[in-house]
């Protein structure tokens, strides 16, 4: 599967709106961790790697921010995620970088994996060749 934006249910009310989730349903895999980016100062940059095999959602909870996909082959897709009822579905095997955050904003991920050291992938060089190799199989 290839990365994707998915929207959520949205139930909208005078009091405010709610949205939510379901493994399975809503999420392409069962979500069996879940974080949040938060506080990020002008300026940086949180990703920076990929995964060897985990899957993800990215969900821009409050304010903004860009998701820059790389697929190995040299060609970057950039999302903007500024809505709490869409996601961006990042498969494993793809390099990404959260960047451009808004002031308050709130990045949540949900992760089809525990944390797990030997499944990051932190240089960009190292990606590309474990990308060939798969592909080459």
């Amino acid at each position: 599967m290839k990365n994707k934006i998915i929207s959520f249910p949205k139930i909208l009310d005078d009091r405010g709106n709610l949205s939510f989730i379901e493994n399975d349903t809503h999420i392409p895999f069962e979500i069996e961790r879940a974080y949040w980016i938060y506080d990020v100062p002008g300026g940086e940059v949180r990703g920076g790697h990929a995964y060897k095999e985990l899957q993800e959602v990215i969900i821009a909870l409050s304010g903004s921010f860009d998701v820059a996909i790389d697929d190995g082959k040299g060609r970057e897709q950039v999302y903007n995620l500024n809505r709490s009822y869409e996601g961006l579905y990042v498969p494993g095997m793809t390099w990404r970088q959260i960047r451009h955050f808004s002031t308050n904003s709130v990045a949540l991920i949900l992760a089809s994996l525990p944390y797990k050291e030997k499944d990051y992938i932190y240089n960009y060089n190292e990606y590309i060749k474990v990308k060939n190799e798969q592909h080459n199989m």
